[in-house]
């Protein structure tokens, strides 16, 4: 049973503790403060002395190229495939190994599943679309406390590692194809998205349409009147963050690498599918493939929600198509150029549908159980992590070392580790509160990363 919120009773964030009453409770009332505040931790004392065990993040990964798969795709369809009755016949169910995949649906995916591992054990918290997509960006209950000014999980990417890149001309958190959404929370402005719907034709609103003199001239006048105003303001340079926005973007105008990043040929984009998807895969690949600064990707690719009809040619077959023609050619490509072993890929919808027959619409509704795809990093290809009941509506086997269901606050640790971040560390928000980057990690052990990945 699902409360207002959309989460399930049986599945609430803390209800693992309650079925060993005695641990469970201590613990619960032990932490309740933190689950209260939001997962952020009233300060007790410098932040650095706050006790937790030693870790050692996987550092395998430079970057992160986070699709989000908004709507909530079929796991039973895709990635965690369960054949019956109502499975098309194009789909053609193919086992690689111990693997069954929908090799005729996604066929290019399907070729590189020797560098791709299955999450199947993963388990959504919630069952609302707005609410659960926020919690997959930001990596905590995004109804808890002061959650609602957290930032998302590119946010502290950029905060911790932007000023590591040796080349900062773009912007540390991109996010291609969405035009808003999760942002920097509490983080300056400097670590927010940078939207972008990329259609091949280079950077758009990076000239100015009287010419690159004529805009010269009237940037250097509005920087000498904004320095003017900050020496005889009695507040000081009450413009910093407004130089240092202005410095950001005039780094991107009239830059003949930044334009070459978001410039590609019809024959590329047809080679990726000729869809917004597959431009921003293509994208993805140049980005990393320049080094100059992005270290986090976000694509969005919605139409998910699948209530009706799911089998018909405009739905799942069709976004089933462009998903694998832009993803796994983006992986292709990465294999080639050498860039897929220090980029972690992660494709994921904020959560699963139901199982089995087809609903009486021919689609199918929200479901708590999820399958997420990851590659690169350096992780073991092949490898599927968890198994479900024979319907795929709950998990059977966990697959990993906390034996229990893989949460979206272990998918976010999973990022940091990968990326040479400890999870457990405890940042500073503006007020002095502690930030755990994933919550209950710093000294509860609650969620942690998926070692297996690694094998």
């Amino acid at each position: 049973m699902r409360n207002r919120f959309g989460f399930d009773s049986s599945s609430h964030p803390h209800s693992f503790f309650w079925k060993r009453p005695t641990l469970g409770r201590r613990m619960f009332f032990r932490h309740v403060a933190s689950a209260v505040g939001g997962y952020f931790l009233l300060p007790s004392g410098p932040l650095e002395t706050v006790a937790k065990a030693a870790v050692t993040p996987k550092s395998t990964a430079r970057n992160v190229i986070f699709v989000l798969m908004a709507g909530a795709p079929s796991h039973t369809d895709t990635f965690d495939l369960k054949v019956g009755p109502w499975t098309p016949a194009s789909f053609n169910p193919t086992s690689y190994g111990n693997t069954l995949f929908p090799q005729g649906l996604m066929p290019t995916l399907a070729s590189q599943l020797g560098s791709i591992a299955l999450l199947r054990s993963t388990r959504s918290w919630a069952a609302v679309h707005g609410l659960a997509q926020t919690w997959v960006q930001i990596g905590r209950n995004p109804t808890q406390g002061n959650s609602r000014i957290a930032p998302h999980i590119g946010a502290v990417v950029s905060s911790l590692l932007r000023s590591s890149s040796p080349d900062t001309t773009l912007p540390a958190f991109i996010s291609l194809n969405a035009s808003g959404g999760v942002g920097a929370g509490y983080m300056p402005p400097v670590n927010a998205p940078f939207y972008i719907s990329p259609g091949g034709g280079g950077l758009p609103n990076s000239t100015h349409p009287d010419g690159q003199t004529r805009f010269q001239s009237r940037y250097n006048l509005r920087t000498d009147m904004d320095s003017s105003i900050a020496q005889d303001s009695p507040y000081g340079t009450v413009t910093d963050d407004m130089v240092a926005a202005d410095t950001a973007a005039r780094q991107l105008m009239y830059n003949t690498n930044v334009n070459n990043v978001f410039t590609f040929s019809a024959a590329e984009r047809a080679r990726y599918g000729n869809t917004g998807f597959g431009n921003a895969c293509l994208t993805a690949r140049n980005l990393v493939a320049a080094n100059m600064g992005a270290r986090f990707i976000q694509i969005t690719v919605g139409g998910w929600d699948m209530h009706q009809n799911i089998y018909a040619a405009n739905n799942l077959p069709n976004l089933g198509k462009q998903f694998d023609t832009g993803l796994g050619t983006l992986m292709a490509d990465m294999q080639t150029a050498g860039t897929l072993d220090n980029t972690l890929i992660v494709a994921q919808g904020e959560f699963g549908r139901t199982v089995g027959p087809i609903n009486q619409g021919s689609g199918r509704d929200h479901l708590l159980q999820q399958s997420v795809l990851m590659a690169g990093a350096k992780i073991t290809g092949g490898t599927v992590i968890g198994a479900t009941t024979p319907s795929g509506d709950a998990t059977a086997d966990p697959g990993w070392s906390r034996g229990r269901d893989i949460h979206p606050e272990d998918i976010e640790a999973t990022i940091y580790s990968a990326l040479g971040i400890d999870w457990t560390s405890i940042l500073s928000d503006p007020t002095g509160r502690g930030f755990d980057l994933v919550p209950f990690a710093s000294e509860q052990d609650l969620y942690g990363p998926v070692n297996e990945l690694w094998g």
